[in-house]
């Protein structure tokens, strides 16, 4: 999924980590306030913080602070990925990915388009989660999925023509708690 592998990004953090704690590195905070209701919004966009968002293409950098004078830590390869996003400052976005890793990427290369990464090893797709059903496809664990509709502890997939069900504890790009049409 991405260029660098995991252990040259951990390699990457453990360094920028260390040189953090000796007080030679300040990262950047995202810029975001706080509503009176508690949830987050963030100060460019106006919109809630954290949210679902994805890579629009498949070459995108992710950076250690919000600009392109930062270093590069990892590279997004394939387009579609859900990614979080977690703070904003200016034309830039603190994203977090599916692993837990966060960076800094330019917001034209993010889009709003709702996608869903297949977690596990096989899971069946049925048709409907109410009452009888069919699997209409077995899916595996990597594959990105247009999200259609969530509900409470489901949500509607496209891959290609195929359109059904998984449950949300197979899917990363939807918190538990949301539903929409």
């Amino acid at each position: 999924m991405r260029m660098l592998g995991r252990t040259l990004r951990l390699a990457v953090m453990t360094a920028a980590l260390a040189i953090a704690m000796t007080g030679a590195l300040a990262l950047p905070i995202g810029a975001q306030t706080a509503t009176s209701d508690g949830p987050k919004i963030g100060a460019s966009t106006g919109l809630p913080l954290p949210r679902f968002v994805s890579v629009k293409s498949g070459e995108v950098n992710v950076r250690r602070g919000p600009g392109t004078n930062y270093p590069i830590d990892w590279v997004f390869v394939r387009a579609g990925v859900p990614v979080e996003i977690i703070a904003e400052s200016d034309h830039w976005r603190k994203i977090r990915d599916v692993d837990g890793a966060t960076g800094w990427v330019h917001k034209q290369l993010l889009q709003g388009d709702r996608m869903a990464l297949i977690l596990g090893a096989v899971n069946d797709m049925i048709d409907s989660p109410y009452g009888n059903f069919e699997v209409v496809a077995r899916v595996e664990g990597g594959v990105i999925a247009r999200l259609e509709a969530c509900d409470t502890g489901w949500c509607r997939l496209r891959i290609g023509d195929v359109e059904g069900w998984l449950p949300k504890s197979v899917i990363y790009g939807v918190y538990p708690e949301e539903t929409f049409k």
